[in-house]
């Protein structure tokens, strides 16, 4: 089923922006951070995902598993100045 939503062009600094609405954007799957390629078609302009979105730090961390991943993000020996 195809979503519409008429919306109005908005200045943005020197740029022309476009707001995608909650609905069109959970449609799309884009998600904050994703990439997008934006192409100009005959009957208009296309935007579409390319890639994954880019997790901030705070997203990566809420990912870790500690059963999954050993509860140690890097399991080495002791290097350098470490060894006494």
């Amino acid at each position: 089923m195809a979503r519409v939503a008429n919306l109005t062009i908005q200045k943005w600094g020197n740029n022309l922006a476009v707001r995608i609405p909650s609905s069109i954007a959970r449609s799309a799957n884009f998600a904050v951070g994703q990439p997008v390629e934006i192409s100009v078609h005959e009957t208009g302009v296309m935007v579409k995902p390319v890639g994954s979105p880019k997790l901030t730090l705070a997203q990566k961390l809420a990912m870790f598993d500690p059963v999954k991943h050993g509860g140690e993000v890097m399991v080495t020996g002791l290097v350098g100045k470490e060894i006494f």
